[in-house]
């Protein structure tokens, strides 16, 4: 009888708005296991054991499902970088930590960064919000670049172009870590991004 309770309880909080983010944190799941390719509206709505109906009212297709774990990816990746770059002293001792904060997120959120990365062109065509969302994200590291190319310590040019290029090379040491290009071991993803981070540290700073 007690089972039975929560059983019910879970339900009414699936339809009283929880049902969304329910749904998001078991696509998450699913790709993490399993792969994008795996992922399916009605199989992640049959581990919930919600209805059909109830399903599409929250998400029209796969895309739209994909668009929303993408979503609540970029969202958590601005904040990790707001903090990293903040708690780092909002120099290039808080560019580096943003570098490590980058390599942290994709580690501890694969099934995340996988889907705000593949194929994510084809996400924005389709979701404004996950594009706002994504360009927020990205306008932390150009804000980053300007504070430091104000100051003195980075050398000028356009903050975007240069912000590509840290992205590129971040994403490239987080693509390699979590595909497990660099070995079992945790700590190969990290040298190398201290690797990268002071090449581009050294690259930035010339006048």
């Amino acid at each position: 009888m007690c089972y039975n309770r929560r059983k019910m309880a879970k339900k009414r909080a699936y339809h009283h708005g929880n049902l969304r983010q329910a749904l998001v944190r078991e696509a998450a799941r699913t790709i993490k296991s399993h792969g994008v390719d795996a992922l399916t509206l009605r199989a992640v709505g049959g581990r919930l054991g919600v209805s059909r109906t109830a399903l599409y009212r929250h998400f029209t297709d796969k895309a739209a499902l994909l668009a929303a774990v993408a979503r609540e990816g970029f969202q958590q990746f601005r904040g990790n970088l707001e903090q990293a770059w903040t708690d780092g002293g909002r120099g290039f001792a808080g560019f580096e930590a943003m570098g490590l904060a980058y390599l942290q997120f994709a580690l501890r959120n694969r099934a995340h960064y996988r889907v705000m990365f593949g194929g994510f062109k084809e996400l924005c065509g389709r979701d404004s919000e996950l594009e706002a969302d994504a360009e927020s994200a990205f306008q932390v590291l150009v804000g980053a670049l300007v504070t430091l190319q104000q100051s003195g310590d980075a050398t000028p040019g356009d903050p975007v172009e240069l912000a590509r290029f840290v992205w590129a090379a971040s994403h490239g040491v987080a693509m390699l870590t979590i595909d497990g290009q660099l070995g079992p071991d945790p700590a190969a993803g990290e040298a190398l991004m201290k690797l990268s981070i002071g090449r581009l540290k050294t690259a930035l700073s010339r006048a």
